[in-house]
């Protein structure tokens, strides 16, 4: 039995296909059951509630062998650290009360590095103690993802801009969610895998704010300028735009600690080196956004 947590989400909706083609049993935990499809519900069994309450979670990883474990964000939370915590502290509580044999984690990169780094430090924090459970464990390390580029869908059309922190050609890696979900569910249907391990997840390619720029221009059929802001103003929109303070710092705290490097320490390998990339991306997802 293979578990999936944030069925309807960007990332665990793709992983959840592609483990169902596989004809392997699937059951899925959802806040709101009704968000699925009717013909995934057909396929899979439901827990209905938040992966953040350990009843739910004792119910949904009985029998299990496998999780695919996702911490969905919450820009109005309190505390970043005390929100990821908030699930994952019964997680570990369900994993080490069940047989639960391996478990894949959407991470990120920075393991060993990152200082303050917000969200990033958090869920880095949240490996930590999935491990402590002695659980076979591969934690997927991303940077950015591309479809983050969707948030300015909006600026992109009407002001032909596209606005970062970030130092305008300083490169780094970026990837697509279908490239995370397609690492997510092979780790997931091979039951041969033991231990616990990172497994970086970087793109085909790195590229800067400049050159995202020029290939949205190109793709997209018209000019758009990239323009840096500073953290002060990130935040301040954020938070004019219902995020928490204390999430909105997260951010920005974040966005630093990558344009300082944290996403370049990751060597790039073979195997780190995933199919999409950022052109190809543009033209199949955000030139029908930007036109929609």
């Amino acid at each position: 039995m293979i578990v999936i947590t944030t069925p309807t989400g960007r990332i665990g909706r793709q992983v959840l296909d592609r483990v169902l083609a596989s004809g392997e049993p699937v059951r899925v935990i959802a806040r709101d059951p009704s968000r699925l499809s009717p013909r995934v519900r057909e396929r899979v069994e439901v827990v209905a509630g938040s992966h953040n309450r350990l009843d739910v979670l004792a119910e949904a990883l009985d029998g299990a062998d496998s999780v695919f474990w996702l911490v969905p964000p919450d820009p109005r939370a309190d505390s970043v650290e005390g929100h990821v915590l908030g699930f994952t502290r019964p997680f570990c509580e369900a994993i080490e009360s069940r047989e639960v044999q391996r478990v894949v984690g959407v991470s990120t990169l920075g393991r060993g590095i990152a200082r303050n780094a917000g969200q990033i430090s958090a869920s880095l924090t949240m490996d930590e103690l999935i491990e402590s459970t002695g659980v076979n464990y591969r934690a997927l390390q991303m940077p950015g993802f591309m479809e983050n580029t969707l948030q300015q869908v909006g600026a992109l059309r009407n002001q032909g801009a596209f606005f970062l922190t970030l130092s305008p050609d300083r490169k780094n890696p970026t990837c697509a969610t279908r490239d995370i979900a397609a690492v997510a569910a092979e780790l997931l249907l091979d039951h041969s895998w033991s231990g616990q391990d990172g497994v970086p997840i970087l793109g085909p390619e790195d590229l800067s704010p400049n050159d995202m720029t020029r290939i949205m221009s190109e793709v997209l059929g018209r000019p758009i300028r990239f323009q840096q802001v500073s953290g002060e103003a990130y935040k301040a929109t954020l938070v004019r735009n219902g995020v928490s303070e204390v999430w909105a710092q997260g951010l920005v705290d974040m966005a630093a600690a990558v344009d300082e490097g944290l996403y370049r320490a990751q060597p790039r390998t073979p195997r780190s080196t995933t199919p999409t990339g950022f052109r190809q991306w543009c033209e199949e997802v955000l030139r029908p956004a930007v036109a929609g």
